[in-house]
């Protein structure tokens, strides 16, 4: 047909020729230069993974040896802090101390109830009692009457008393030495504490 347009040939480019080194042989490809810090024997391009996640690359030494991988650090470190206690609160001292006072007179009472109990269960007072009346008795009848003075109610009226006693004294000791360390630690610095953790 007249009139189409003939498709124009595209010039044939020869492939490059590389020149030849001296000596005789062949063209060759451009030689790749490894990159700086690469060791001596170490394959030349991109480093590559190996099997934990390691870089193959870092893990070579001088001809090629592996170097084995460390494992983390298992001895656990230890903190240590030292701290001093240098002034002591009155006032939280005795409220402690109170509550202590308190709680430590109601065992008491529980204690002694107890203990009376399973004392009159096993009939230790009533034998006890016997054995005293006989040896007080007089001429004209009665003797000491031990299971009369040593009833439940005026055994815990006793008790109650001593604890009530006992409240009020350690109250006012405690609040009394927290003035005491206070005035001390003034002068010495007050009691050291070297405290320890474990990471």
């Amino acid at each position: 047909m007249t009139g189409a347009k003939q498709p124009q040939a595209q010039p044939h480019h020869p492939p490059q020729a590389y020149p030849a080194p001296p000596g005789g042989q062949g063209p060759q490809p451009p030689q790749t230069t490894p990159p700086a810090g690469t060791p001596a024997g170490a394959p030349a391009g991109p480093p590559t993974a190996d099997a934990d996640g390691g870089d193959v690359q870092g893990d070579v030494l001088q001809g090629g040896v592996r170097r084995p991988r460390t494992g983390a650090r298992t001895v656990p470190r230890v903190r240590k802090a030292r701290l001093r206690v240098a002034k002591v609160d009155p006032w939280s001292v005795m409220k402690v101390s109170f509550l202590l006072s308190i709680a430590l007179g109601i065992c008491t009472l529980v204690a002694v109830a107890v203990l009376w109990m399973v004392m009159d269960a096993m009939g230790v007072f009533s034998s006890i009692g016997a054995i005293l009346g006989e040896a007080t008795e007089s001429a004209d009848g009665g003797g000491f009457d031990l299971e009369t003075f040593l009833s439940l109610p005026r055994v815990l009226t006793f008790t109650g008393l001593i604890a009530v006693i006992d409240v009020v004294l350690a109250t006012a000791l405690a609040t009394l030495g927290a003035f005491i360390y206070n005035l001390s630690a003034g002068f010495v610095g007050g009691v050291e504490l070297t405290l320890a953790e474990d990471e």
